[in-house]
């Protein structure tokens, strides 16, 4: 994202260099006319008054920001209070289940009135050749077939854990996940996608997108999300399989943004990185 206060120091080490260069140009050539020195004189004072409007404005952006967030820490939990009361929603981790946005995803549902309803956490990359073993002894084995098999896999785990009920691919799959708590009888009113590793590739991509379309397949809710130092960003690939997309959860307005998602708001990127449409979904109307 445009950084102001990084622009400015820029400038300011061009105008700088430029000065120098004016001064160190006079000194080493010919005398110069009155008029030339006049016109570079100028040209200076100008250079300084660009560069002290930018400082200015760089100052009062900031200071709008310091209200901008404060008002947001004091009426945060006022608007979302029991916006998602009696929801049940499913998280889904793609490596270990990080601390910092599992903590995040937590104290959102739990402000907003939601419950976890469960959680799964599975291991990458895949072993193909283990995952075929494991099916193949498996009830489910003979509903995955063909070139697209990795993509139905990951399409059947989508779908069992938002709906829940019978969890049969989850079940011959469990030596593949890390970590599972709660059950998988009950429906998923919605779900969030952390994503905590590198890009994967192969058979492992192919699982995870035939995963992500599974999430999307269904009416509820599904979003992805990660904090604002991720190292390795999920939001394109999310966007690309349909999930929306929360890419500050860290904050207290991108935890607002995955409350109002998964309430139902208008899908989307949301956040404060390049990929982002804007911070937040279109908020709701008085009585919506």
């Amino acid at each position: 994202m445009f950084d102001l206060r990084y622009h400015v120091a820029s400038l300011a080490a061009v105008f700088l260099a430029l000065i120098i260069g004016i001064l160190v140009g006079v000194g080493v050539s010919d005398p110069v006319d009155n008029a030339k020195t006049r016109l570079l004189e100028r040209r200076v004072a100008d250079l300084e008054g660009q560069l002290d409007q930018r400082t200015d404005r760089s100052t009062r952006l900031d200071r709008e920001r310091a209200a901008a967030q404060r008002f947001i820490n004091e009426t945060y939990p006022t608007l979302v209070r029991n916006r998602l009361k009696g929801k049940q929603v499913a998280v889904l981790f793609v490596g270990s289940a990080d601390g910092a946005v599992r903590t995040a995803v937590k104290d959102a549902l739990a402000d907003a009135g939601a419950q976890q309803l469960r959680l799964r956490a599975i291991k990458v990359p895949i072993d193909a050749k283990q995952l075929n073993a494991a099916l193949k002894s498996a009830p489910v084995a003979g509903s995955f077939v063909g070139p697209d098999r990795m993509d139905q896999v990951g399409r059947a785990l989508g779908q069992e854990l938002v709906f829940g009920g019978e969890t049969p691919t989850w079940d011959a799959l469990n030596d593949f996940v890390e970590e599972r708590v709660g059950g998988g009888k009950k429906p998923a009113d919605g779900v969030v996608v952390v994503r905590n590793v590198a890009p994967q590739r192969a058979a492992t991509s192919r699982l995870l997108l035939g995963l992500y379309n599974g999430l999307t397949s269904s009416p509820a809710p599904a979003v992805g999300v990660e904090t604002t130092d991720a190292a390795h960003s999920a939001t394109e690939v999310f966007r690309k399989a349909g999930l929306s997309t929360v890419d500050d959860v860290d904050s207290r307005v991108g935890r607002y943004a995955l409350v109002l998602l998964l309430a139902g708001a208008q899908s989307g990127q949301y956040g404060v990185k390049d990929s982002a449409e804007d911070p937040l979904p279109p908020l709701p109307t008085p009585g919506g």
